[in-house]
This record gives structure tokens, C-alpha cells and sequence, in this order.
């Protein structure tokens, strides 16, 4: 009788431990905000911040989770040098007085157990508005060489860049900046 307390109380333990949330850290390597924005009608301008710092703690059981993360906006990339400068000018993304975007959210929505949306707010140039991230895909794995798990997936957003105080350029340069948000995290 001893002996089946204590097994159903390890199995009780364990049951418990599997359903607490888990702390995955952004691999700064592999997590990237993209955006893309229409220029004159005839193009689309692209470029991507590297997110400077980050987790995601998550609860696939409970089907809640939350998100954290910080992006250097000066380390905007659109493999342009030029382009670059230009959007971190004070009319536009203002780097010096803002150096860092944010983002946080606990909104999350599953289908069964695919994460299809993260509902959050940005805060961009000191201005923070709501930001619905739509799932593209998203999954876990055992990483074969860190030997823990890693999550990760697409989330796609739409903003308008004029709600946040960057407006210079609006016609000529859309208003509406697409987002597609490249994430995986690494279990602690």
C-alpha cells in the first residue's frame, strides 16, 4: 500500500510539473521582426530588425502563455546603409529618442493545440497601440545538438505606421507596414 502511495504521488508531482508554464528564450540568432511597405505604387521596400532580447513563457496544457520582447530600433536593416540612416531620423523611426521598440502580450489563442494567434501591444517611438499577431505556423522540437526543446513559428500583423508619429512620406510611401515575425525560443 506504501508503495502505491508513493507512486501515485510521484505521478501526481509529475502531472503537476508538466503543467506549469515553460520560459523559452528568444535565440537572438533565428528571431527576427520583418516588415514591408509599398514605395510610390511601384515596389515594396523590406528590411528587419534582429530582436535584441526576449522570452515567451508558455502553458500548451492551460493554453495561455506570455511574451516579451525588445527591439533595437537603430539595428534596422533594409540592406541599404542609406535607407537605413534615413529611417532613423526623428520623422520616421527617431532611433535617438526611442532607441528601443517593445512588445508584450498574454492574449494567446489556440486551435487545439496550434498557437494561431498572439494578441499584444507595441510600443513604438513612445507610442503604444494593440497589435494582433496572426499565426502562420508554429511547432516544437527536441533540438538534435542543445538536446531541449525549441519552439518557434511565423506571425504575421498589419500596422499603420502614422498611428505611432511616423508619418513623413504618406502617400508616397504607404501607411500600411506589413509584419512578419520570425520567433524560436529555447527552453530554459
Amino acid at each position: 500500500m506504501q508503495r502505491l502511495c508513493a507512486c501515485a504521488a510521484l505521478l501526481l508531482a509529475q502531472a503537476v510539473a508538466a503543467a506549469q508554464p515553460v520560459v523559452y528564450r528568444l535565440d537572438p540568432q533565428h528571431t527576427f521582426v520583418t516588415f514591408e511597405v509599398t514605395h510610390f505604387g511601384t515596389s515594396t521596400l523590406r528590411g528587419r530588425w534582429p530582436v535584441a532580447e526576449g522570452f515567451v513563457e508558455l502553458d500548451r496544457a492551460a493554453q495561455r502563455g506570455y511574451v516579451s520582447l525588445r527591439i533595437a530600433t537603430a539595428q534596422v536593416d533594409t540592406g541599404m546603409p542609406v535607407f537605413d540612416a534615413r529611417l532613423r531620423q526623428d520623422d520616421l523611426l527617431a532611433t535617438d529618442a526611442h532607441p528601443v521598440a517593445y512588445f508584450v502580450a498574454s492574449d494567446f489563442r489556440f486551435d487545439g493545440d496550434q498557437l494561431v494567434a498572439v494578441n499584444g501591444e507595441l510600443t513604438l517611438r513612445g507610442v503604444s497601440q494593440g497589435l494582433a499577431l496572426r499565426g502562420q505556423r508554429f511547432g516544437c522540437h527536441t533540438h538534435p545538438q542543445l538536446r531541449r526543446e525549441v519552439c518557434g513559428g511565423d506571425f504575421e500583423a498589419e500596422l499603420r505606421r502614422g498611428d505611432f508619429g511616423a508619418s513623413f512620406g504618406i502617400p508616397f510611401v504607404a501607411n500600411r507596414v506589413r509584419l512578419v515575425v520570425q520567433v524560436e525560443g529555447i527552453r530554459d
